[in-house]
């Protein structure tokens, strides 16, 4: 990973449109065709790692460890997401965001997210010998 004074103040941008099968409803979470809040969190996350693409070496990924998640208001079918991502600090291999959704000026969500820099490689066999470990 690049070094902390790169990575500060780095940007990502992510989009989505809403579509039936992305509501409350489709997902069985109430009866509102609104848009489901774990997808407010994936348009935020899916921002920090195009904030990050740049700053990683080749082999390297984030992962998600900790969310801090508002909703402050609510999307329908056919609206079209905007959410972004700022690192606001590192601290060793852990990297800090504050994220946002909206619908063009509309602010949807905000989250204060944590994902920690991995290898790619060693973190995907850590998980499958722990899968097989747990049969």
């Amino acid at each position: 990973m690049s070094p902390e004074e790169d990575v500060i103040g780095a940007v990502g941008f992510s989009t989505m449109v809403v579509r039936p099968g992305d509501t409350c409803v489709a997902m069985g979470i109430s009866d509102l065709p609104v848009l489901a809040p774990s997808h407010y969190m994936n348009v935020m996350e899916s921002a920090c790692a195009a904030a990050m693409i740049e700053y990683l070496e080749p082999g390297e990924t984030t992962i998600v460890s900790e969310i801090e998640f508002k909703v402050v208001d609510s999307a329908g079918i056919g609206v079209e997401i905007r959410g972004t991502a700022r690192c606001i600090e590192v601290n060793g291999r852990e990297l800090t965001f504050t994220c946002d959704a909206h619908d063009g000026e509309r602010h949807l969500a905000n989250a204060l997210v944590k994902r920690t820099a991995v290898e790619r490689i060693s973190f995907l066999a850590r998980t499958a010998a722990q899968s097989l470990l747990s049969d």
